[in-house]
């Protein structure tokens, strides 16, 4: 019985990727569980099996006192010294039990702790796997579908590809093979979930390190992903080897690499760009594939007005937007389009409002001008006119002369 216990659970330590011993304290729990179901909780059972036989000892251990009140957790000093002489008031001394007394509730009890235990013990060697590999890419089978959430084989576990995670139109089917990015590990009062995700920008960004060396390398970074999955993605990047040329080494020779992650992704289009400072060059090259003549920006704002040809205007702003939308996500700039005629237009209403402007304010400075020219003139005639006539005043001579 001893041996055979210890093979079954080096078996399920083995399958399950559990320590062995984390098993043999979960049987010995179970059995205490399963004596006190028998014997009733108030009794003070501990139950040890043997690490090297196997063997399953069971002891109901009792506290030696002068007047027994409680039979079932206390004995006499006298009853005690006749298994031990040596016994002392308030020490305790054990008795063993027979492991077959327990009985079928109480072997059913005992199976049923050693399942949830073990399940425990499962639970955290997958926490703690996958905790570690969030964030990365993982290749799985699929099982099923259940509420439009896929099941996903990771091999020592089994993970959950949401509805929300999935990419549109994507359909599969039990034994197809797929790549996803972990997205989360989450510990449940049921179990431990991990989902993965095929929506997610991260996806992109581990596809592409493992399709482009120079990623992984860090020769290339990745400075931004946006993506409207299904449809289009856009990824900026950047060199920090002035020898390699991002955009040209994420394309690949005769697109190899690009195509590669094309494939993975079921047909969504992929723009890559190169990542500059100048918000001018990087507003433009995220607009990718419509050619863009000119490009106004305001710092203060963070907008920016974009001119482009009349036939490229459809092409700039995409379906519905969506290129539009894309790059203003991907450079955090507002970005208006315009075709080329309407720019004209309304440079030629600037143009002629400006010149009106500058007439206007040309006159206006003139009859100012003329204004205080003629109050300067009307100040200097008044000023002759009032001038005070000097008052003639009689001498002592003229006085006399007078007499």
């Amino acid at each position: 019985m001893g041996r055979e216990l210890l093979t079954v659970i080096e078996q399920i330590g083995r399958e399950k990727g559990i320590d062995a011993g984390r098993i043999l304290d979960a049987v010995e729990a179970a059995l205490v569980t399963a004596a006190k179901k028998r014997y009733g909780a108030v009794e003070n059972i501990q139950v040890k099996v043997d690490r090297k036989s196997g063997e399953i000892e069971a002891i109901s251990l009792k506290k030696i006192v002068n007047e027994v009140t409680n039979p079932k957790s206390e004995v006499s000093l006298e009853e005690a010294r006749k298994v031990d002489h040596e016994a002392e008031l308030g020490d305790e001394i054990g008795s063993l039990i027979e492991i077959e007394e327990f009985g079928r509730i109480a072997a059913q009890t005992a199976k049923q702790v050693i399942f949830q235990k073990v399940r425990e013990a499962e639970w955290e060697a997958v926490m703690r796997e996958y905790s570690t590999r969030q964030g990365d890419l993982v290749n799985g089978i699929i099982l099923g579908q259940e509420r439009r959430n896929y099941i996903v084989d990771l091999g020592r576990t089994e993970a959950i590809l949401p509805a929300h995670e999935q990419i549109p139109r994507e359909i599969y089917r039990r034994g197809d093979r797929i790549k996803a990015y972990l997205l989360e590990v989450k510990r449940t009062l049921r179990d431990v979930q991990v989902i993965l995700s095929r929506t997610h920008p991260n996806f992109i960004v581990k596809l592409f390190e493992m399709e482009v060396p120079e990623i992984a390398e860090k020769i290339l970074e990745i400075k931004g992903v946006v993506r409207e999955p299904g449809d289009r993605t856009k990824i900026a990047v950047q060199s920090r080897d002035r020898a390699v040329d991002p955009v040209g080494a994420c394309v690949g020779m005769k697109g190899s690499r690009v195509q590669a992650v094309v494939r993975e992704l079921r047909g969504e289009k992929i723009d890559i760009i190169g990542w500059t400072s100048d918000p001018r060059v990087f507003i433009a090259e995220a607009l990718n594939p419509a050619v863009i003549e000119k490009v106004g920006v305001d710092e203060e704002k963070k907008s920016a007005l974009v001119v482009v040809a009349d036939n490229q205007l459809s092409l700039a702003i995409g379906r519905n937007g969506q290129n539009v939308r894309l790059a203003a996500k991907l450079t955090g700039w507002k970005i208006d389009i315009i075709g080329a005629s309407e720019y004209e237009k309304e440079k030629a209403v600037r143009d002629q409002e400006t010149r009106a402007a500058i007439a206007q304010q040309l006159q206006d400075q003139h009859a100012r001008m003329v204004e205080a020219e003629t109050a300067t003139a009307g100040e200097k005639d008044n000023g002759e006119q009032t001038a005070p006539a000097t008052p003639v005043t009689g001498t002592g001579v003229d006085a006399a002369a007078a007499e």
